[in-house]
């Protein structure tokens, strides 16, 4: 394991793990393996670089620029199919010309299928995984990503039937069921905090992974929202919104220190809030 990959938080959220490192402006990299999920790559952590799965938030550097590393380390792997890159549609021809460009100095095919989106595209991933991309607010294009499983549940009014029964009625075509999509993991960095009104269906994901990029006065609440990222002072007025049972606070500014970031957000912010938080933080020292 690379001094990197050591440093990255390893964080248990519900069912899922939810790993990596996130410093604002700096790099970004998440992976949630039960999900065969990367989200941004920011900084290419060899441990991850196996995941088939990239979704991809905006093309600012400290987001995409591990990806030619990334890349590089999977050419190795021999992979036996290419990385998928879900990501906005605004950017794809760039991220198109860019990988070619990368592929003749390299003097190797980069081997990727881009997957553009759109805000309210929705996409199956794997078996019963969808996700579906938001519009996330960003000086360039941005996108965030819901996770959800479509199941069909049994009416209620048929819930207690024998099977052999179930099963007659549904060959005969009877309505048995109905669709239902259950939540699981939210991702939404680099934006304002009215994402949370612009689609509010995240306050309810059973895992919500959001930017928390400032934490006290040091930065103003004014220069936060000019830069289109999040300030503490935005969430404290609102934690009784969150309904999520597991919150990932990432992105935090190096303007403090690890410690600082874990000793003001349990100042500032109800046990109500602070027990359902988690924040993406190194796992030990300072910053990488």
């Amino acid at each position: 394991m690379s001094r990197s990959d050591s440093y990255a938080a390893q964080l248990s959220v519900g069912p899922y793990s939810v790993r990596g490192v996130s410093v604002a402006g700096v790099y970004t990299t998440l992976q949630v393996p039960e999900l065969g999920v990367l989200l941004d790559v920011g900084l290419p952590l060899r441990a991850y670089c196996a995941t088939d799965r990239l979704f991809l938030s905006h093309g600012h550097v400290d987001h995409s620029g591990g990806l030619l590393g990334l890349l590089g380390v999977r050419g190795m792997m021999n992979k036996p199919e290419p990385l998928k890159l879900y990501l906005p549609a605004e950017i794809a021809d760039d991220m198109r010309a860019m990988l070619e460009a990368a592929s003749r100095m390299q003097r190797f095919a980069f081997d990727v299928e881009l997957v553009p989106m759109k805000p309210g595209d929705e996409l199956l991933v794997a078996n019963t995984l969808w996700v579906r991309a938001f519009r996330t607010h960003h000086p360039v294009p941005s996108l965030g990503f819901q996770f959800f499983r479509r199941v069909n549940k049994l009416k209620a009014e048929y819930v207690g039937l024998p099977g052999p029964e179930i099963a007659r009625r549904k060959r005969e075509g009877e309505p048995l069921f109905t669709r239902e999509d259950q939540l699981e993991l939210c991702y939404a960095t680099d934006t304002l905090v009215r994402v949370l009104d612009t689609n509010p269906s995240m306050l309810e994901s059973r895992v919500l992974i959001l930017e928390c990029t400032f934490y006290d006065e040091r930065k103003s609440l004014a220069d936060a929202r000019a830069g289109c990222h999040i300030h503490l002072d935005e969430l404290i007025p609102i934690v009784e919104r969150f309904r999520n049972p597991h919150i990932v606070l990432m992105h935090t500014s190096q303007i403090y220190s690890p410690t600082e970031a874990r000793e003001i957000l349990l100042r500032r912010c109800p046990p109500s809030f602070t027990d359902r938080v988690q924040q993406l933080l190194p796992t030990r020292g300072n910053w990488l």
